[in-house]
């Protein structure tokens, strides 16, 4: 096999915007041991993630002898095992042999090394000086990194989700005006900015909007930039040496504490400076991302308004008139106000009949007979307890009526008659005797 050209290896292998830690101690070092390992065929991604395990394991294992020798070495080991873990991806990336399981792998796998590398650093400790705090740290690592892992995930979701209900109202506007399906696309102000990361939004928007039959571009960052606007230059400076503007993230908190932290001797201080920063900057992707929410909510007005519902945030009107809640003004409710109604004339309590003389007797003054009445107090409860209509809420089912309706009467004459015959203990008016 030829010798690998490293610039050509870098710029297929190496991401564009990485962490720090990253860019600076670890890609160096990586990139040149990918161009050694591609030439060996039985060396697989797979293989070196299960490499990059076993080291950290053994990383582990020195953390909790906790004397500084041992902790060197573990935070040596340690790099190298994130130097192994760094390899998988790029080997992949240059040889086209990655699969979906082995970047599972790799995610389990880090969460595994995380989790052991932080009960054996802190235990050590713990073993060594006998303070509680350590136990309380081992705790507090494992907790902050599977937030940050499960909190990238769950932003990753909710945007690819905001990106697909956009461009379903979006390619349905341009169906609906007649443009040709093969001529239908959505463009988001995100990809531009990954494709020509040193430029400008408001460039490309522009440069966007000059060419012709060119969409609109949907920006769903558009009220981050403008409440803080030194942020792109923050972000082009850093782009030019491949940083990201994320500077305390996942990796730079494992990098503090298990390597950074055993090298100087104060691990439990360390580990406080590092679960501060990370979850400052937590927030701050929080914060990014809920007035990414706010523009998508505009964005979805602007494009699709019968679609958003014009009255968030109130109880719909189907609530308040429903058969469970009685109007104001109803007759039959005394007008002894909201707060001090208890509830002793409602037809509907426990303690009340269901159905009132009084109630009624408008509806039963004109009643010829026992079943015009009935039919009469039937078609004042539906005035009254409207259902609501489908298209309100389909998941709504009415109450039903507390009595079926009456059958028609029959003629019972010709059935024989049965004698009836009292309950126990009680005494029989013709006889004088107790059937108990």
């Amino acid at each position: 096999m030829q010798k690998l050209s490293l610039r050509a290896v870098q710029k297929l292998t190496c991401k564009k915007r990485d962490a720090w830690w990253t860019v600076l101690l670890v890609d160096p070092v990586a990139t040149r041991l990918v161009c050694l390992f591609a030439r060996f065929d039985w060396i697989t991604p797979n293989r070196v993630t299960w490499a990059a395990l076993f080291v950290g394991l053994g990383s582990a294992g020195f953390f909790l002898k906790g004397d500084y020798e041992s902790l060197a070495i573990g935070a040596g080991l340690y790099h190298i095992s994130f130097i192994l873990d760094c390899i998988d991806g790029k080997l992949a990336r240059l040889k086209g042999n990655g699969s979906v399981f082995g970047g599972w792998l790799d995610y389990v796998f880090d969460r595994i090394r995380v989790l052991f590398c932080a009960l054996a650093l802190m235990g050590g400790q713990f073993l060594r000086t006998d303070e509680p705090v350590f136990l309380l740290a081992a705790l507090v690592v494992v907790f902050l990194d599977m937030l940050r892992y499960v909190d990238a995930l769950q932003i990753y979701k909710m945007r690819m989700s905001m990106r697909s209900k956009i461009e379903a109202v979006t390619l349905a506007r341009q169906a609906e005006a007649g443009v040709k399906e093969e001529d239908q696309k959505v463009v988001f102000m995100e990809d531009l900015l990954r494709e020509n990361p040193l430029a400008e939004g408001e460039t490309l928007k522009a440069a966007a909007a000059t060419r012709p039959g060119q969409p609109e571009v949907i920006d769903l960052h558009q009220q981050f930039r403008e409440s803080f606007p030194w942020y792109a230059r923050f972000r082009h400076a850093l782009l030019r040496t491949r940083i990201r503007p994320h500077l305390i993230s996942g990796i730079e908190f494992q990098m503090f504490i298990f390597i950074v932290g055993p090298l100087i001797g104060h691990v439990l201080v360390t580990t406080a400076v590092s679960a501060i920063l990370l979850g400052a900057f937590e927030l701050v992707i929080m914060f990014k991302f809920w007035l990414s929410t706010r523009d998508f909510t505009r964005t979805m007005e602007r494009l699709a308004p019968d679609s958003v519902p014009t009255r968030a945030g109130s109880i719909s009107p189907h609530l308040q008139a429903g058969r469970h809640r009685r109007r104001e003004g109803d007759q039959g409710r005394p007008d002894t106000g909201a707060d001090t109604w208890t509830g002793q004339d409602d037809p509907y309590s426990h303690d009340a009949p269901y159905l009132q003389e009084h109630q009624y007797s408008q509806y039963s003054q004109d009643a010829r007979t026992e079943q015009d009445g009935w039919n009469a107090q039937v078609t004042w409860m539906d005035q009254r307890f409207p259902a609501p209509e489908p298209d309100d809420d389909p998941g709504f089912q009415p109450y039903p009526h507390p009595y079926p309706a009456e059958p028609e009467a029959q003629d019972t004459a010709w059935l024989p008659r049965v004698p009836t015959q009292p309950h126990p203990g009680h005494h029989h008016a013709d006889s004088g005797q107790s059937w108990s």
